[in-house]
């Protein structure tokens, strides 16, 4: 795979995870947004190595100021409790993307398996950040039972239905972007190909 190739692909998912962090469903204390679903397709379609790097790079963006969290963007949100999901979608992509490139029969259900795998290190990353930052940074104590039914009780289902659908896309549109990822020819010179015959 070109460089080129990757460049491209890994802007493209960095691109989704932002536009993913305008589409909001209001709940209680964590925003839940289509972010979780970009990152764990990241993972799928990329890969461990490449779908990590997108969400790195979107995590870099936003950090360096551009607006593309779901609340702004800044070196000050790593002050924010919810900064730890950002951080968690980093290492749950990677270990989405590591599972799924192990499978050796890729069906929707072991697609599922690895997004719920890589959904609990998002889960775990966040709920531990959470908690630190507001009971020894910022001085906003939360309990151990209010952060299991706000940071997790409240905010899973909806991920655990973007795991769903992340399982049945991934299976149906693997194939055509690792055919691209690993076609040493450009994908313009393979349309053109096509085209004249």
């Amino acid at each position: 795979m070109t460089k080129t190739k990757s460049l491209i692909y890994c802007g493209l998912f960095t691109a989704l995870i932002a536009a993913g962090a305008f589409i909001k469903v209001p709940v209680p204390v964590v925003p839940f947004t289509l972010q979780y679903l970009f990152t764990m397709l990241a993972g799928l379609l990329l890969g461990s190595k490449r779908g990590t790097i997108s969400v790195v790079a979107y995590m870099i963006l936003g950090l360096a100021g551009l607006p593309i969290f779901t609340e702004g963007g800044g070196l000050w949100y790593v002050f924010k409790p919810s900064f730890g999901y950002i951080i968690g979608f980093c290492l749950g992509t990677y270990v989405t993307g590591r599972i799924a490139e192990y499978l050796k029969k890729k069906t929707v259900f072991r697609y599922l398996l690895a997004n719920l795998a890589g959904l609990m290190v998002v889960y775990a990353c966040g709920m531990i950040y959470y908690y630190i930052i507001c009971n020894y940074v910022i001085n906003t104590p939360i309990g151990i039972w209010p952060l299991i039914l706000y940071c997790f009780l409240l905010a899973v289902p909806g991920d655990i239905a973007l795991s769903i659908l992340g399982a049945v896309v991934a299976k149906r549109i693997r194939p055509v972007v690792m055919q691209y990822l690993t076609d040493p020819k450009p994908i313009i010179s393979s349309v053109s190909e096509e085209t004249a015959k």
